[in-house]
């Protein structure tokens, strides 16, 4: 038999694994306040987030659509901004990324990290302010680097030896001298999936800790008068529920701080350990709490300072997920309900993997509930899917739906506030949803959704 074709049967690549089968809830209704927006509730049986039903905001806006809960999001930017007082809190872009969300981040006092041109003229465009902006990238053009020196952003994290010399050429030429970190592999090992882990050496981000490529950065950039460096900058993944790892890579850190004042006479001010922060996303998920999680960190960065006789840097840190990401949910409608004898039902949706590609790119789990109504049904296996020309094109590997469930009823799926808009494409020609954000019981749209029109502009 070849060793790269199998036969297909009732069972392939498991698809309901007899080791590990998943329970049902014992209440198919709940609204676990620990996985869906803050202001989430049922009323007469629906859904409602910041007081709107879903029913009204499908009429309104269609389907699929994503659901932002206004509230939640800005509560949890002063949640940080509290947490961490004294401390810098920069927003990570790349989460999810609008102008009604920078608008935000400027009313609650929150800085931002962009990571492309694109998000950084976001930022620009409804004027916030370009000091409170750090540029990321590990391949930043020439364009990029310009705009961001132009602009005058605080900060720039450097990631390569080539991007330090194009730099100090831009900078040079430009007449500015632009603040810059160095982004740091510190070779910690973040239990989180293979593409996301962030600290290890054998990956793109960043120079080597190990190697002593990070401390060649610190020479080649000390060499050149028309860079400033303030700090060392480290990010060692995401979906991180503890601190331990953040410890780890402050202490490596800090063996290069020793190293800058000992070799060359430089202080350096800043610290940044980056973000990567999880939060929940199916029952027993813990996340962090903020106050836990700054209290550690800045006993962490103080301790490992202190032990090596440095005065204890200005810490920064990037969350991203844990801001946006419990706030938005996504709310599609089934299309056909369809049962797999003696396996499970599977539930398609007018949406899928080009709204959420996170089940298919992570293995990524999700909860997601019959929204438009309550159901007093038993508990039906299932798999939700979208409805692209794919396998894995699915939201929800295994859940637990209403055995009535039929077409026409909404499903909402908790928790895609991150990366969901941000990582969506049009596979298949599907336009990308609309978002929305709803609060006291009104929503409005804040980034329209796609139209065929839209989608055929630009070809020829």
């Amino acid at each position: 038999m070849s060793r790269f074709v199998h036969p297909a049967g009732d069972r392939h690549a498991e698809m309901l694994p007899q080791e590990r089968p998943p329970v049902a809830p014992a209440d198919l209704n709940r609204i676990n306040p620990a996985i869906w927006p803050r202001t989430s509730a049922r009323t007469d049986g629906a859904l409602t987030v910041g007081g709107v039903d879903v029913r009204d905001l499908a009429r309104e806006h269609g389907t699929p659509l994503f659901v932002l809960d206004e509230e939640d999001v800005r509560s949890r930017m002063r949640d940080y901004a509290t947490a961490f007082a004294g401390s810098e809190v920069h927003y990570a872009g790349k989460a999810f990324l609008c102008k009604e969300i920078v608008r935000w981040l400027h009313d609650e006092g929150l800085g931002l990290d962009v990571a492309s041109g694109g998000e950084l003229a976001v930022a620009l465009s409804v004027g916030f302010p370009p000091e409170r902006i750090t540029m990321h990238g590990n391949n930043k053009s020439v364009a990029e680097l310009t705009r961001a020196v132009e602009a005058g952003v605080g900060h720039i994290v450097v990631d390569s030896y080539e991007e330090i010399a194009r730099l100090g050429h831009l900078a040079e030429r430009l007449g500015r001298r632009p603040k810059v970190m160095i982004r740091v592999t510190t070779g910690v090992e973040a239990h989180t999936h293979e593409f996301i882990a962030t600290a290890h050496d054998d990956q793109k981000f960043g120079l080597s800790l190990n190697t002593g490529a990070a401390a060649e950065a610190v020479r080649r950039i000390l060499a050149l008068p028309q860079l400033e460096l303030v700090g060392l900058h480290s990010h060692i993944g995401s979906q991180i529920v503890d601190t331990a790892g953040f410890e780890v890579a402050a202490r490596r850190l800090t063996t290069l701080l020793v190293q800058v004042k000992d070799e060359h006479g430089v202080v350096l001010p800043e610290l940044d350990l980056g973000g990567g922060y999880g939060v929940a996303y199916v029952e027993g998920d813990e996340a962090p709490d903020i106050k836990e999680l700054a209290d550690g960190l800045r006993e962490i960065v103080t301790k490992v300072c202190k032990d090596a006789g440095l005065p204890v840097p200005r810490l920064t840190v990037e969350p991203g997920r844990t801001i946006v990401g419990p706030g938005g949910i996504t709310l599609y409608e089934v299309g056909t309900v369809k049962d797999v004898e003696g396996l499970r039902t599977y539930v398609s949706i007018d949406g899928g993997m080009s709204d959420n590609v996170r089940t298919a790119l992570y293995g990524a789990e999700y909860t997601a509930v019959l929204a438009s109504r309550e159901s007093a049904a038993g508990p039906m296996l299932s798999r939700l899917v979208g409805k692209h020309c794919e396998s894995g094109d699915i939201i929800v590997r295994d859940l637990h739906l209403p055995a009535d469930l039929a077409p026409g009823d909404l499903i909402a799926v908790a928790a895609t506030g991150a990366y969901c808009r941000s990582l969506a494409s049009n596979y298949n020609y599907l336009p990308k949803p609309a978002v929305v954000a709803v609060s006291g019981g009104r929503s409005r749209v804040i980034v329209r959704g796609e139209t065929e029109d839209d989608l055929l502009r630009g070809q020829l």
